[in-house]
């Protein structure tokens, strides 16, 4: 966070659709990352139109590649029992 987004911006995630902290390329990529993410979800092409209409080719293999490896160590994690390790404190 320190040289990212602030702890309000963080803590605004999860109503990022309506909230004005977020641009447009902001919220169609945590679109596209939710739609990857949850298993009842898919990246239709509206969905993928959007991404592209902020992201170029190269940008969007980086952000799928990105989500991708986040949701295996979410996985990964919580199958072996691996804890957080403080980077990342929730309140």
């Amino acid at each position: 966070m320190q040289a990212g987004a602030s702890e309000e911006k963080i803590g605004a995630v999860a109503r990022a659709a309506e909230s004005p902290l977020f641009g447009e390329a902001e919220r169609a990529a945590l679109a596209y990352a939710e739609a990857m993410t949850y298993s009842d979800r898919r990246v239709d092409d509206a969905l993928f139109a959007r991404a592209r209409a902020h992201f170029d080719e190269a940008q969007v293999v980086e952000l799928t590649a990105a989500v991708a490896l986040e949701n295996f160590r979410s996985k990964f994690n919580v199958a072996l029992g691996i804890e957080a390790q403080g980077f990342c404190v929730l309140k």
